[in-house]
């Protein structure tokens, strides 16, 4: 579903992602783990064709994604660290707003059932944005990826922020979608999320792919060992 092949960024004489090769499939959900400046918001950005490869070539179901080439784009969607929407508008009208920009039209009750399906309450459903926590706002990203039929959902640091409530929510929902088909890859600080929610991840060091490795092959404690192990100078 997304590919990474010998992709490559460089910012002058300086490589701050080297020759990633990575493939992650229909339903999984890919945890990148690293230090800042170890190339995790790169490679997403890479991914999303925000930026152009040095060299190498980033792909989704088999298209190349770059800056200029948008119609790859339309199978991707992103949540960033912080979801910018807009803040005068309910969670519906976002919703309708966004989805109308991706060429989708649904009338208020599908809207209140894709609100419903990222576990928004339907009390929250025409309060402004303005008002949410970072956890619900997330949600709305996440139905408005939902609502766009994205076949694959990039994330940046989406724990970030979070108490342990809206966490655990936001692991659950991650979950449902992998189990839908969807194609999650997200960056993270946070190891012991990553075991709970990931189905594999890699550990990043200075550009590279270090680790790749499957959730269910190792636990947190062994997994911030080698994360510390990786790291070390």
């Amino acid at each position: 579903m997304l590919q990474a092949i010998d992709l490559t960024k460089k910012y002058n004489n300086n490589i701050v992602l080297n020759k990633l090769n990575l493939n992650v499939e229909k339903g999984e959900v890919f945890c990148l783990l690293g230090q800042n400046g170890a190339g995790k918001t790169t490679t997403i950005n890479l991914l999303l064709g925000f930026i152009q490869a040095s060299s190498g070539e980033a792909r989704i179901n088999g298209e190349s994604i770059s800056p200029k080439k948008n119609k790859a784009r339309k199978h991707l969607a992103y949540i960033p660290e912080v979801v910018t929407l807009y803040g005068n508008l309910s969670s519906l009208e976002n919703l309708d707003f966004f989805s109308r920009l991706a060429g989708f039209r649904y009338s208020k009750a599908e809207l209140e059932t894709i609100l419903g399906q990222v576990g928004l309450q339907p009390e929250a459903f025409h309060k402004q944005l303005g008002n949410y926590s970072k956890g619900m706002r997330q949600k709305v990203g996440i139905a408005i990826a939902l609502a766009k039929k994205a076949d694959a959902i990039l994330m940046d640091e989406p724990t970030s922020g979070l108490d342990p409530k809206a966490i655990n929510e936001f692991t659950s929902l991650v979950k449902d979608l992998g189990q839908q088909g969807k194609t999650i890859l997200m960056a993270s600080h946070d190891i012991f999320n990553a075991v709970e929610v990931s189905t594999r991840i890699g550990i990043m060091r200075k550009g590279n792919l270090i680790h790749s490795l499957n959730t269910m092959d190792i636990n947190a404690p062994e997994l911030q060992q080698l994360y510390m192990d990786t790291n070390k100078s």
